[in-house]
């Protein structure tokens, strides 16, 4: 391993953080103590509520408010950054350490433009501040969108964030992040919600950056396929507890802690177990060549012009769902994912084409008609948060279906204790608010929800993408039991093809709004013919693992093994 120096760039020494009185536990870390080297890229691995972020905010200065530094040194180029008051600390951030963050929406404001928001580090660390010198700081801030690989920086720097995709807006973070040539570079799970191939650009373009500039890396994450990727060496914390850390290679190959396993066990092992469905199944759902198109953002000079300009979302897309099977809809940001569940739902109406189900075409029935239909397709929706009623308790949630649709109020409750039962929850959590749930257990009632008006078909879109691997694979381990039980179909969109595999009996690949490739899951994943599909499996994350005969086997599982030539490693 090649690193500038052996000198630590940063030490924690034995931080104890604690936590507000009444909080589940009573120290958000306890007793850490970690090192980190000039030119190495230190990997923090653990789930939600392991303590990752809470160590990034306690080297930054930034913890949430009630969280307090009860014991230890966080030690920065031979200064103790503990001694540091607010304001003096302010002087380090954006300067000397700099921070990704996950998500890019939220970080960004959506009322400056780019070039201003990359331009605001450079003022407020007095940087290119003299009148003359704004010239210099265009120049710098195109220099920045150049580096981190944007299209048309001078155009770009005028832009506001929303007229960006997602893996954009990341890279305009790490553009701010980088302004001002930080010693220090904390990435707080910048690629979890990314798909898989912006994910594979994003973690190549921080350790390209990071080996040329030789800058230390931080790096949180919950993926050790991302781990493979990127770590020269990890820290797994469990509860707040570090209890492995060590060498890359050591802890992929050789994991010592039962906790360490336990995570690699639950990476996406892209290999289907369920059973086959029989081309005999009866259809349940006909999909004919729907046809689906938004108009174009057009500048307002040009609005007359903006009324006859249409992007196509969808083209002639046409597929079956049999009964009790999974269809699993994979591709990038912008493929027609969305757009397509949406359709067959109906919260848009497509300009063409068919979706017959049960005899009747959900695409062309008057509402008034499809009302009493709605209840046989449900959605589970990404964002458990944003979909869930946080004003309502989780009984009522679940209840609103059935009495909506004329079932008493009592029976109603009645069942919605029952299917808080099956999805593993207490019945007493019907009192509950959303809020007081993690995010698994959040995602776990959005399924409740949508099985309470026992659905014939269940759309599933994104509906682990934002989840911890172990709860990820607990989510995908309850959907499959509960299909079996059930007898529904489910559709199931994702943009990473190990869920998908894990899940699905069959798969859609679809890209700027084509079926580009489709088949049952060994057919699509080990002999793909269209190269968008490989581009796909190549992007997966830790992919490169299977060619080393040295990897731990767990992990290797994890990794999909089909190659560019359609062959199966060996």
């Amino acid at each position: 391993m090649n690193r500038a120096t052996r000198e630590p760039l940063l030490s924690i020494e034995h931080l104890t953080l604690a936590l507000p009185t009444g909080a589940e536990r009573s120290y958000a870390v306890e007793d850490v103590s970690l090192t980190l080297a000039h030119g190495e890229v230190l990997c923090v691995v653990g789930e939600s509520g392991s303590g990752k972020s809470m160590l990034a905010g306690a080297v930054t200065g930034l913890l949430p408010h009630g969280v307090r530094r009860q014991a230890g040194r966080i030690v920065f180029r031979g200064e103790d950054l503990t001694q540091r008051n607010a304001s003096a600390m302010r002087e380090v951030r954006g300067r000397d350490i700099s921070m990704i963050f996950q998500e890019p929406l939220s970080a960004l404001n959506p009322l400056q433009t780019i070039g201003s928001q990359i331009e605001e580090t450079m003022r407020v660390h007095g940087v290119l501040t003299r009148r003359h010198d704004r010239n210099a700081r265009a120049a710098r801030v195109v220099e920045l969108l150049e580096l981190v690989g944007l299209p048309q920086p001078e155009l770009l720097r005028h832009a506001y964030p929303s007229s960006l995709s997602g893996g954009q807006r990341q890279r305009v973070l790490i553009a701010i992040a980088l302004a001002l040539e930080p010693s220090l570079l904390i990435a707080d799970e910048p690629t979890t919600a990314l798909d898989v191939t912006t994910q594979a650009k994003i973690l190549e373009l921080i350790r390209q950056v990071q080996r040329n500039r030789q800058m230390g890396v931080l790096f949180i994450t919950h993926d050790f396929g991302v781990v493979a990727d990127i770590a020269d060496r990890v820290a797994v914390l469990e509860r707040g507890v570090l209890v492995e850390y060590g060498e890359a290679s050591q802890v992929l190959n050789h994991p010592q802690h039962r906790y360490t396993r336990q995570l690699i066990d639950a990476i996406p092992h892209g290999r289907f177990q369920g059973p086959a469905i029989s081309s005999d199944t009866p259809v349940l759902l006909d999909v004919q060549r729907l046809k689906k198109s938004y108009p174009a953002r057009q500048p307002p000079s040009f609005s007359l012009w903006r009324q006859r300009v249409r992007v196509p979302a969808l083209g002639n897309v046409s597929f079956t769902l049999r009964r009790g099977e999974t269809l699993g809809i994979v591709g990038e940001s912008g493929s027609g994912k969305s757009t397509l569940a949406r359709a067959l739902l109906r919260f848009d109406r497509v300009e063409s084409g068919h979706i017959l189900f049960e005899g009747q075409d959900f695409a062309q029935l008057p509402n008034k008609t499809l009302r009493p239909l709605r209840r046989h397709i449900q959605m589970v929706f990404q964002d458990p948060v944003a979909s869930l009623n946080s004003k309502q308790t989780v009984g009522q949630i679940i209840a609103a279906g059935p009495i909506a649709y004329g079932v008493s109020h009592a029976e109603a409750y009645r069942y919605a204790r029952d299917l808080l039962t099956l999805i593993g929850l207490p019945e007493q959590a019907a009192e509950r608010y959303p809020h007081q749930f993690s995010g698994g257990q959040r995602q776990r009632i959005s399924i409740a929800r949508a099985l309470a008006l026992e659905p014939k078909i269940l759309v599933a879109d994104e509906a682990v993408s934002g989840l911890d691997v172990s709860v990820q694979a607990n989510v995908l381990e309850l959907l499959q039991a509960i299909q079996q039980k059930m007898g529904m179909a489910l559709v199931f969109i994702t943009h990473d093809l190990r869920v998908a595999a894990q899940i699905c009996n069959r798969i859609l690949v679809m890209r700027a709004g084509q079926i580009v490739e489709a088949g049952d899951v060994k057919q699509v994943l080990e002999s793909p013919q269209h190269p968008y599909t490989r581009q796909l499996i190549e992007a997966i994350p830790g992919r490169q693992l299977q060619r080393d005969v040295s990897v731990n086997p767990a992990l290797k599982r994890a990794c999909l093994s089909a190659t560019d030539d359609g062959q199966r490693t060996r």
